[in-house]
């Protein structure tokens, strides 16, 4: 349950767990997607304050009016919103979406925004109290929600984590002859840079390798993907690390996404569907009283202004070539590599790692598990 040095080298986690298993079907008739989604929250909403990651994005939107209309419907008290705002990290503003959801769905009462400068780095004080305290963990912007954690404790905590898997997938259906020509043109002409120019050649190449057979490896067709996906170290990993936090401060963390109800229920009902997009496979699934604004599609937010700040500046250009898998690693590579700004946002893990070298370990090994 934590990134190897391989992990850690490349930025990327490649893979299956081979501990995972698909999810199994319940017995009897399986319910509606939106149905699933309903029982999957319902946990969370029982275990007040039930505190909602809440981005603006599209899945976190639909991740909160389920809850919202859940709660509602049975009587508990609704759920907390719970957002970042960032300075000085223009593409990663999504506050029209956020006031316009919240709006909709009645909470704005109950929404605590929360506000970042260099507070979330890598390596910035947020970070550095994870890191310290579990040592590298997979994503590296796990430290995101420690402080939403903290704030949930006693209770419970909803994500979005998993809609790009479950409901965007990575393939899309092919374009027509002449599309696909026109993109093969344009990459000849502007041949893309080395994906991976910090690490020794023939560990880049396994690594470019690797990277292009999993993409290729997603199944095109809805059922294979749900089960493909919820079986990638990827995102065994990420629910591991989110679990051991949460658990350390008492919170009850739910990933409704990837709820194996929920991917049954899309299983049985649009299992058949190839490489639907998350706009299709929403428009399948929702129903009438969901407000349209909830899916509808927006433009998706990136965070590495949010991450890559004063203390990976720091870190990044007093570096001393020690601290890294020297195996794996180029040291003058990835010295030329983060001798300029911004730094490849790949070489996230690695920044944490360099910082990690020059501390003690953890006082103690921490479980990470994947919650049941």
């Amino acid at each position: 349950m934590r990134p190897t040095d391989r992990d850690v080298a490349c930025g990327i986690v490649l893979g299956l767990d081979p501990v995972a298993r698909p999810p199994v079907a319940r017995p009897g008739p399986a319910p509606a997607p939106l149905v699933a989604l309903e029982q999957a929250v319902l946990p969370a909403l029982r275990r007040p304050p039930c505190l909602v990651s809440f981005s603006g994005g599209v899945d976190s939107s639909l991740v909160l009016a389920i809850a919202a209309r859940v709660a509602r419907r049975e009587g508990l008290p609704d759920p907390v919103p719970v957002t970042w705002r960032f300075t000085d990290a223009p593409r990663a503003e999504e506050s029209p979406w956020q006031h316009r959801v919240v709006d909709e769905l009645g909470l704005a009462r109950q929404w605590q925004i929360l506000q970042a400068g260099d507070d979330l780095d890598l390596v910035g004080p947020v970070a550095r109290r994870l890191l310290t305290r579990y040592g590298q963990v997979h994503p590296p912007n796990r430290h995101l929600h420690l402080p939403i954690v903290e704030l949930a404790r006693g209770g419970a905590l909803l994500t979005g984590v998993g809609g790009d898997q479950i409901l965007a997938g990575w393939r899309r259906r092919p374009s027509s002859v002449r599309v696909r020509l026109g993109r093969l043109r344009a990459r000849l002409r502007h041949r893309e840079p080395a994906p991976f120019p910090w690490l020794r050649p023939e560990v880049a190449r396994q690594a470019r390798r690797a990277f292009r057979a999993e993409q290729r490896a997603e199944p095109r067709r809805l059922a294979g993907r749900i089960a493909w996906h919820l079986r990638r170290r990827d995102l065994t990993m990420t629910r591991a690390s989110l679990a051991a936090v949460a658990t350390d401060n008492d919170v009850l963390a739910v990933t409704p996404l990837l709820d194996d109800g929920f991917a049954a229920a899309l299983t049985a009902h649009h299992g058949g569907l190839r490489s639907p997009s998350r706009r299709e496979l929403l428009a399948a699934i929702t129903d009438a009283s969901l407000p349209p604004l909830i899916v509808a599609p927006r433009r998706k937010a990136t965070f590495d202004e949010v991450f890559f700040r004063a203390a990976t500046r720091e870190v990044v250009h007093a570096w001393d070539g020690g601290g890294v898998d020297d195996s794996l690693v180029d040291v003058a590579a990835l010295r030329r590599e983060w001798s300029g700004w911004p730094v490849n946002p790949r070489t996230a893990a690695l920044v944490q790692q360099v910082w990690l070298a020059d501390r003690p370990a953890p006082t103690r090994e921490d479980t990470l598990e994947v919650p049941k």
